[in-house]
């Protein structure tokens, strides 16, 4: 039994847990069903781990130019409170419920592919490090609920086979809006601010009757007019360097203001980083940070256009093989490139909606109904905030992607909070799960549970049931008839049926264009 255990531990945490290696793996897998050469194989699973390094990369130097002004934005404002940070609380949880975990997101994974090959949800969840996030919040609900390993394993093995192959259906038909066709989804929890945003951009983005385009909607982030002289704002890297520096600056002052020199020149003590010598070098210590920021932009795009060319046509491989007519659902960086201004929009918005909540949880929830206070970490509202842009941009425009950012920011606020209700002594750390699906769906498995062992294992089956036949329902029902949220582009004529089509057919929604640099799918087998 130990040696299973310790091989379940090595794939879990070595492999299956790094998106790299899985990725990596997956193409090759991809590449052989499509009978493809060694030194092509070989190549292909490199190049698509090497582009999820890049991802990581860049992930890696946003969290570290982002760590000084997090210090900064606490101190000038007193803050204090949890800060969600996945990582964090999964590495508390693992000295715990390592095999147990383990276990749960093995099986999980295969009944996942169970449910896409014999249900219309044909979506192969390959995010690999947030199916072990979710593999470890159920296992601590269950098990702090005081359910036997065994029910655990199973139980969350369930649970976690049905949100990974879901969630993607849920979200995919603003996905598709996006990207304008059916070859990536997105494989990530914080779906529920992505659907609330792309939900959003379409109440605000200006519509007339009948679901026309009026007069006053809202343009693309990508159309902005800029003045003759500002014109080189209109490089996406240029322009999130420019407005992280503009920011950076601008806290950097409050900070030194509201704490002194002493205190402010710490701010880039840590993490190995040397302590400011002057307020000059302070202030250029901010610019720099700013700077290094949309370097770590313009790396994870380029990571992410790198591992589409790669893991996109091999997935077809695996697809008609294994899931026939599957779509690979892939991390939220995936949909940066096709609106890049909508990144830094999204992610500024989240965050002014995070404080917004934190305020309400401060003054009103906290007092009535001893909510924790959530502070708004800058990483997970950059990268669910960025991504719930880019869906309310697709629908509405900047408004769209203002608004639903917004939105994206104030639950993964608000959610963190109801979560920590149900975890147990793991309540009492400084630290939670971030993104929006961990919060509402771990506070309703977790809610299910305190209902006793029978009555608990019931609630949740049937919640889990009801999430299964929602994202059927879904599929079923808007995907596979082509709606398009939004509606048609607004350069496009509405009488979009194709001619001869028999009458009551489903209309056909035009596609918006991939932006510049972005992997053209591959042609349908046998063209």
């Amino acid at each position: 039994m130990d040696v299973l255990v310790t091989i379940a531990k090595f794939l879990v945490n070595e492999i299956l847990s790094v998106p790299a290696y899985l990725i990596g793996l997956i193409t090759a897998a991809g590449l052989i069903a499509l009978r493809k050469s060694t030194g092509q194989i070989l190549g292909g699973a490199i190049k698509a781990t090497l582009g999820f390094l890049l991802i990581n990369a860049g992930a890696g130097l946003v969290t570290s130019s982002l760590a000084p002004l997090g210090r900064m934005i606490q101190g000038a404002t007193g803050a204090h409170g949890v800060i969600p940070t996945n990582e964090a609380i999964v590495g508390i949880a693992q000295a715990q419920f390592g095999s147990r975990v383990a276990w749960l997101m093995i099986l999980g994974f295969a009944l996942s592919l169970v449910l896409a090959r014999f249900t219309p949800l044909r979506y192969v969840f390959l995010t690999g490090h947030h199916m072990l996030f979710m593999a470890t919040l159920l296992t601590m609900v269950l098990a702090t609920a005081g359910y036997e390993s065994w029910i655990v394993v199973v139980l969350g093995g369930v649970l976690l086979g049905i949100m990974l192959v879901a969630m993607p259906a849920l979200a995919h038909p603003w996905t598709k809006r996006i990207t304008g066709n059916n070859t990536v989804a997105i494989g990530h929890f914080g779906t529920a601010g992505y659907i609330v945003a792309g939900a959003a951009g379409q109440l605000v983005g200006g519509r007339g009757k009948g679901g026309r385009r009026s007069e006053g909607r809202s343009r693309s982030t990508e159309d902005m007019k800029l003045p003759e002289g500002l014109r080189f704002l209109r490089d996406s890297m240029v322009a999130t360097a420019l407005s992280m520096l503009l920011i950076y600056l601008v806290m950097a002052i409050v900070y030194v203001a509201k704490v002194g020199e002493d205190t402010a020149f710490k701010a880039f003590a840590e993490d190995n980083g040397a302590a400011a010598t002057s307020l000059g070098n302070y202030l250029m210590q901010s610019v720099m940070q700013g700077l290094q920021f949309g370097i770590s932009v313009a790396i994870i795009l380029f990571g992410v256009r790198t591992i589409l060319g790669e893991l996109v046509p091999a997935f077809q491989g695996i697809a008609q093989k294994v899931v026939p007519g599957a779509v690979p659902a892939l991390d939220a960086p995936i949909v940066y490139p096709y609106a890049q201004n909508a990144v830094l929009i999204g992610f500024i918005s989240s965050f002014v909606g995070g404080l917004c909540t934190l305020a309400l949880l401060a003054w009103v929830l906290h007092p009535a109904f001893g909510l924790a206070l959530v502070l708004p970490g800058l990483v997970p509202h950059f990268f669910t905030g960025g991504a719930a842009g880019v869906y309310g941009n697709a629908t509405g425009g900047r408004r769209g992607a203002v608004v639903g950012a917004f939105l994206n920011g104030v639950l993964i606020t608000f959610l963190p909070a109801v979560l920590l209700k149900v975890l147990g002594a793991f309540g009492n750390e400084n630290t939670t799960f971030g993104d929006a699906d961990f919060g509402w769906f771990g506070s309703l498995i977790g809610y299910a549970a305190k209902a006793g062992e029978t009555g608990g294992i019931v609630l949740m089956l049937v919640i889990g049931a009801a999430v299964l036949a929602g994202a059927i329902l879904v599929q079923r029902k808007v995907v596979d008839t082509g709606w398009s949220p939004g509606g048609p582009p607004e350069e496009e004529p509405e009488a979009d049926i194709e001619a001869g089509a028999p009458e009551g057919a489903a209309r056909v929604y035009p596609k918006l264009p991939p932006p510049a640099g972005a992997p053209t799918p591959p042609p349908p087998p046998g063209d």
